[in-house]
């Protein structure tokens, strides 16, 4: 049974370092990236399932980017560390440590993750905050119940589905279920040693392909 805890602190902004990927606080700097994937051939489409819209100019990024002030929600830019470019963002949404409970949310990961490590270092990135620096409980995955691709992401991700909420929202004029996922810190030490070995670089051949596939379900 998970003791009995709040977590530490809310998320600060901090910059998390990974082999493929660093994440940093969203900042101004970051805007030109995030335009150019959001806008890229297929960008657009990407933003199906999230609050927002796909950006029209740069100038709609920096605002959104300025209206994103490290408050109730707080958003990192996911870099690549290999180009050094933006290729993606998310947040720390339901943020409550005093229930020690997380979410990571407002995830637009660009095409340039896509089938690629960085999206899962990404993630484990976060979870290792959450759940090793920051001493939190829970950390949850919440998506749209038409959102395939989310919801196989968080299975193979290793959260758990515990149910869904109907009619929860009215979102772009349409009606929304809400799938919820949680993984809890009972759960972490099997998955963290997991994305470990997964992550290591003896899972990858020289062309950077998997050698073996993430396995958070046994």
């Amino acid at each position: 049974m998970s003791a009995l805890h709040p977590a530490k602190s809310a998320p600060q902004p901090v910059v998390l370092e990974g082999r493929f990927v660093r994440l940093e606080p969203l900042a101004q700097k970051h805007a030109a990236d995030i335009f150019a994937i959001s806008t890229m051939p297929g960008g657009p489409e990407r933003y199906r399932w999230l609050f927002s819209t796909a950006p029209e100019t740069l100038a709609e990024v920096e605002q959104r980017i300025a209206d994103a002030v490290w408050g109730e929600n707080r958003y990192v830019a996911v870099v690549d560390q290999a180009s050094g470019k933006v290729v993606g963002q998310q947040g720390w949404m339901r943020i409550r440590p005093e229930h020690g409970s997380i979410e990571i949310g407002g995830v637009y990961w660009g095409l340039p993750m896509a089938k690629t490590p960085l999206a899962t270092e990404a993630l484990y990135l976060f979870a290792r905050h959450a759940f090793d620096d920051l001493g939190y409980r829970r950390f949850e995955w919440k998506c749209n119940d038409r959102n395939e691709p989310s919801k196989a992401a968080a299975t193979r991700f290793g959260f758990q589905y515990e149910g869904l909420f109907r009619q929860d929202m009215i979102l772009k004029g349409e009606s929304r279920d809400t799938a919820w996922f949680s993984m809890i810190d009972k759960d972490w030490p099997g998955l963290r040693a997991e994305y470990e070995r997964w992550l290591s670089p003896d899972n990858f051949d020289a062309e950077g392909v998997q050698k073996t596939r993430l396995n958070t379900r046994s």
